[in-house]
This record gives structure tokens, sequence and C-alpha cells, in this order.
């Protein structure tokens, strides 16, 4: 692999003393993921120190480390690993010319990311980096920075928050020259007094646009049917020298003039942008999709990529491990179609990948598990799943967590359903619920585990 970093790099981009000459591939901050060429940074946190995996990293091929204290094996010492770690991401922006895509939202961020990768690599292979998992907190972003190498023609960054003020600072690292939010919904808000206070909160991703020769402004895009379109536009304008809307609405910007489902589950789509035209398939099914792609075709725009292999990239990508991923599971003798959403849930995506359910043919069972982080409304919240559900058709609901409590409620005499604690406890259950022909959806909070139930459905465990 090529070189990523020297260790003379590190030391000037860090302030750092370097024990030997070392060159790098990768960057890691956590011992399970470092491999062969890797530099380990050791990060001290409140219930770990990363120090004390020093042993194990270069057991595990670690070609260096960045330490706050003597360590064997070449390193480079700063007096606050952190620190080395924004400023090594700092360095790394700034050396590097490309086209940098910054994404976040209340939904959606993660599979608009990896769809405007696939979209960007198609005409950039190898020369297009992003972020992995979901690596979009205040050391996942330094992190994906870091690891981007300074040949990249094109970079997509995921960017999250559960607290006002996070944003604000996670975009001057990345300085995106197009910012994306994907949609405003209630997430995280237990931290929030009300939506529009989320809104405002991803609005702080457009503090960090400049233009790409580095003077103030880029592109700012919106979606337009939010109900907090006012408020990101208003975030945005002091920022942005350009503001592009999509979203359903005749009046975006980027637009949907005709859809029409497709047989294979997606959407044929023939958009409007400005005063172009282009026709694509979604290969991932649900209307939710639909806006993905609008956001990416927006974004690739206004990033100068080609919006013919945008098209391609849409109609090829598929669905993503915890979020969206299927795949057919034995069943007491035959297939069941597993929808693996379990990666993460609020009430906007709970909703929307239950209509993707509902569309499915089969008899219909949904795996929920409890959507956390929702403050004193998560009872209104949970209980509002019910109308979503019997809209969905659903037959069968296992419901796993104390906060399901109000959805149960609201579903007796409605849907047949079992209400279990955890996902221990619904493993126990799931086999007893499942016949052949169903169609499976698994989604909660990551925290809940039902990541467990969809890697044993996957062995086959009815």
């Amino acid at each position: 692999m090529d070189t990523l970093w020297t260790s003379d790099a590190i030391a000037a981009a860090t302030n750092g003393t370097a024990s030997a000459d070392f060159a790098v591939t990768g960057v890691a901050f956590d011992s399970r993921e470092v491999g062969a060429g890797d530099l380990f940074i050791a990060l001290q946190g409140e219930a770990t120190d990363g120090h004390r995996f020093l042993d194990q990293a270069f057991a595990q091929g670690a070609g260096g480390a960045i330490v706050s204290r003597d360590a064997a094996g070449p390193h480079l010492r700063v007096n606050d690993t952190f620190a080395a770690l924004e400023n090594l991401a700092r360095a790394a922006r700034a050396r590097t010319d490309a086209k940098v895509i910054g994404v976040t939202g209340s939904v959606g961020k993660t599979s608009t990311k990896e769809a405007l990768f696939a979209a960007l690599d198609r005409a950039a292979p190898d020369t297009t980096h992003r972020s992995v998992k979901s690596y979009n907190n205040h050391t996942g972003v330094p992190l994906s920075l870091a690891r981007m190498p300074a040949a990249s023609r094109y970079a997509v960054l995921e960017m999250g928050m559960n607290h006002p003020g996070e944003l604000a600072h996670l975009t001057t690292l990345v300085r995106p020259h197009v910012a994306v939010v994907t949609a405003i919904a209630p997430a995280h808000t237990e931290f929030f007094p009300d939506e529009s206070a989320i809104a405002d909160a991803k609005g702080e991703i457009f503090q960090g646009l400049e233009a790409p020769d580095g003077s103030k402004g880029g592109v700012a895009i919106v979606p337009f049917d939010s109900p907090h379109r006012d408020r990101l536009i208003a975030a945005a304008r002091p920022y942005a020298s350009r503001i592009v809307t999509f979203g359903m609405s005749p009046e975006a910007d980027v637009r949907p003039i005709e859809t029409m489902p497709v047989r294979t589950g997606g959407t044929f789509v023939s958009a409007k942008l400005g005063e172009r035209e282009l026709s694509f398939t979604v290969g991932q099914p649900g209307a939710h999709w639909v806006s993905n792609a609008l956001a990416v075709l927006a974004a690739v725009d206004a990033a100068g990529g080609d919006l013919g292999l945008a098209g391609l990239a849409l109609a090829d990508l598929g669905g993503l491990q915890g979020r969206g991923a299927r795949f057919m599971a034995r069943i007491g003798g035959g297939d069941a179609l597993i929808i693996d959403e379990s990666y993460n849930a609020n009430p906007a995506s709970m909703a929307a990948t239950l209509a993707v359910l509902g569309a499915e043919p089969g008899r219909h069972v949904a795996v929920l598990g409890e959507m956390r982080e929702l403050g004193v409304n998560s009872p209104t919240y949970h209980a509002d799943l019910a109308e979503p559900l019997v809209a969905a058709r659903v037959e069968a609901a296992l419901l796993v967590g104390e906060a399901m409590a109000p959805l149960a409620q609201a579903l007796e005499g409605q849907i047949e359903f079992v209400h279990v604690p955890t996902a221990a406890a619904a493993l126990k259950v799931l086999p007893g619920m499942l016949a052949p022909g169903d169609a499976v959806l698994v989604k909660g909070s990551n925290g809940v585990g039902l990541s467990r139930l969809v890697a044993a459905l996957a062995g086959g465990i009815a």
C-alpha cells in the first residue's frame, strides 16, 4: 500500500517528537482494528486508555504510534493524543485538493454518504475517500480525515451530533465545499427542547463552507420538503455562495418529474436539476431512498461530478449492513426475507422502513427495538408507531425493550404482538413467530442489540 504518513509529516502536523523514522499506510485508534502498517493513536478516554493496548497494536503490525508517554516501538510523543488526532486531521485536509462533501441529517446520512461515495467513485475510482462505518462524531470525523490520502479527488465525510455546538466544531475540521442536510426529524430529542433546535444544530454544518480556492463560500444543499427548510436556508445564507434545495415538491431545485416502482423493488425516477433532466433507477426500495437520491444528485452536481455515472451507481447500490441489507433466511423448511435495519432508529426512519416492509409480498413481521435518546416525549413517539405498523399490514410484531411498553398498549386488539425486555429474550421468542414466505423487518436503536438477531437469522435459527 502507498504511504499515507511519514513520521516527519506527523511530527510537523502534531508538533510531536519521533523516536525513529517510520512510515504508515493507515490510521486507527481502536486497537481491535489495527492492521499491518497502521498508525495507532493511543487516545485516553473516560473508560479506557489506549496506551494499555500498545503492545497489542504493535503485535498486530502497527507501523508506529502516537503516544503521550514513553513507549516501546516506533512512536511519536505528544502532550495530548486527542489534540494530535485533530491536528493530523487538519493537516490531511490542508494537503489535499479534493472536492470535500460534508453530510449530516437526522436520518439518511450514512446511506446518503455511501450513495455519494458510490456515485463519485464511478468517475474517480480509487481516488474517492469516505468515512467508514458511522465514524461521524468528535473522534470519528478527525479519524476519517486523517485517513484521507493526499491525492484524493473527492472526499465524502459524514458528520453527526447529539448536542448543540458539535457540528460547529467538526465543520471547521472538514471545511466542506458542499454541505448536505438530508432531513430533520426527532432524534436525540433528549438533548434538545424541540425539532427547531435540532435543525439549528444540523445547520451548524454550513459554518465551515468554503470554495475550492479556499475563499469563503460553498454550496449548501437543503431538504425543500422539510418544515425547517427556511430555518436551514437562513443558517446557510451567511456562509454559502449558493443554496440548492432538493425534494418531491415541484418548487425544489432538484426534484422528480415522474417516479415509478420497478419490478425489482426500487424506483425509476425522471428528475429535474435546474434546466436539465436525468432519468435513472434507484436500486433501493422506499420513498425515502428517492429523497436520498435527489440529495446525492444535487451534491454530485455541486462537486462537479458526472451525473450519468451517478445515476448508474444509484441503480447498483445495495443495502448496507444494519441499514437496509436484505437476505433470505431458512425458516421451517422454507425461506423468509430479512430486512436488516438494526443499526439505528428514530420515529421518522421507523415509519419509512415500515412502509418498505408493507410493500413486500407475504406475511409481514416487524421486530422493533426501542428508540433511545428521545427524552420526555419518548412514550408518545413509541405509541405513535402503531399507525405505521397498521398501515404496513403487519400481522405480527416483536417489541424489544422497556420503552416499547406504550406501543404495546397502543397495539392491543389491533396486531398480534409479543413484548420482551431484551434482545436475548427476543432471540428465544422469534423462531416461533416466523414462517416460510414471511417478510421480516428488524429495526431498533443500535444499543438494543438487534444485530444479534440478524446474525442468528443469517445462521439459520429457525
